[in-house]
């Protein structure tokens, strides 16, 4: 399982040090520009769920490339 943790940075080394201890757990930092890409997929994804399941609309391609 991978698991993606906002930590504040200056808790990040403490929680990094903590984590290294566990043998199970592989721990590595990312980028911020990472990151911030992986926020804005997890979300996006999340909006595709909501559509399948009838709680948004969500836009046509025709109406996005319109908007362009």
């Amino acid at each position: 399982m991978k698991v993606l943790l906002d930590i504040n940075d200056n808790k990040a080394d403490f929680v990094l040090e903590v984590l290294h201890q566990f043998r199970f757990v592989k721990a590595k930092t990312i980028s911020p520009a990472k990151a911030k890409f992986l926020e804005e997929l997890s979300g996006a994804i999340e909006e595709v769920k909501q559509a399948k399941r009838g709680k948004v609309k969500l836009q046509s391609a025709k109406d996005f490339l319109d908007d362009l």
